[in-house]
């Protein structure tokens, strides 16, 4: 792949275990960013994209030593993304030859798109140029903090979606909601629907037309005024933690999209001025070598603050 203007040439790639597996037309269009899709498929369907030497169709998955003839293709300048800033290092919790966990900070998407120019994912590829592949295994919302899963390798993030789908990866987050929640530990399950506003955004609701959706909350402490939940997910649903409990009539402190607004506005002026939720806990067995991985991410500086907020002003008020 050459920018216009400049001489290309015949690639060969070897394939190696980070994108065996991959389906041929899904490698190209990645190793070719810029290329139009139609004209991926077009040199597919000419046969001058090649492995080992033979012809092959767009669904063909590549194995592990496969040889790939790439023809010279021609990126148009206006197609060539803008390079994206590296910026800070983000934290890594744990990382293998498989595996990156990340604590991602608020504010951040995981990807580009939706008005925003470039997320998680583009700044690692940024930041780790030599990285063979780096895929979301999972997403989290942009305004969550906490553990997010990349994979290296392609074994690994193909396992890891299987693994998720089947319920073996223990998600656990922690959420500041207002009010006295009762019970230790509730299972709530109903089905989440979703849909766009006329304006355009994703939202979702309870709905018997949804899909099934399933999380079970445990009470982890109790002010007056508010609950620090524990929500573990058995279904990874768009918005799943937000809507359930704000259909509950517990919405999320600081939740700009389900949230109780006023209550909002005045949670900005005790100090809390982002969305109260946090993934704090991953457990799972290794995908590749089935060794069990616990990890856990303490609250945010921002958000433990608001807690030792509401701890004092408890404090005072007892005294």
């Amino acid at each position: 792949m050459m920018a216009q203007g400049k001489a290309a040439t015949v690639r060969r790639e070897r394939i190696d275990d980070s994108v065996a597996g991959q389906r041929i037309d899904n490698y190209l269009m990645r190793v070719c960013k810029g290329v139009p899709k139609s004209h991926v498929y077009r040199i597919l369907r000419s046969g001058e994209v090649r492995v080992n030497g033979g012809r092959i169709g767009p669904t063909y998955r590549l194995a592990l030593g496969d040889e790939v003839r790439i023809p010279p293709v021609r990126v148009a300048e206006s197609n060539t993304p803008a390079a994206v800033p590296a910026g800070k290092p983000l934290p890594v919790v744990y990382e293998d030859d498989a595996l990156l966990v990340i604590d991602k900070p608020s504010g951040k998407a995981v990807h580009g798109g939706s008005g925003v120019s470039f997320g998680v994912i583009e700044q690692l590829r940024s930041q780790r140029p030599q990285a063979r592949m780096l895929e979301l295994a999972h997403r989290i919302d942009r305004e969550t903090s906490g553990l997010l899963i990349i994979a290296k390798k392609r074994s690994a993030l193909t396992a890891l979606h299987d693994m998720m789908r089947e319920g073996r990866v223990e998600k656990r987050y922690l959420t500041l909601v207002p009010g006295r929640w009762a019970n230790p530990l509730q299972h709530v399950k109903e089905p989440l629907f979703k849909f766009l506003t006329p304006e355009g955004e994703r939202r979702v609701r309870v709905s018997g037309e949804g899909k099934p959706a399933h999380s079970v909350v445990r009470l982890v402490r109790r002010w007056q005024r508010f609950s620090l939940l524990e929500v573990e997910l058995k279904t990874g649903r768009t918005h799943q933690i937000r809507v359930h409990l704000a259909h509950l009539g517990f919405p999320l402190c600081g939740d700009d999209k389900y949230g109780d607004f006023p209550l909002n506005k005045a949670l900005e002026q005790e100090g809390l001025r982002r969305m109260f939720l946090h993934a704090a806990h991953l457990s799972f067995a290794h995908p590749l070598t089935g060794e069990q991985v616990v990890l856990q991410s303490p609250l945010p500086e921002e958000l433990q603050g608001f807690i030792d907020h509401l701890d004092a002003t408890e404090s005072r008020k007892n005294g």
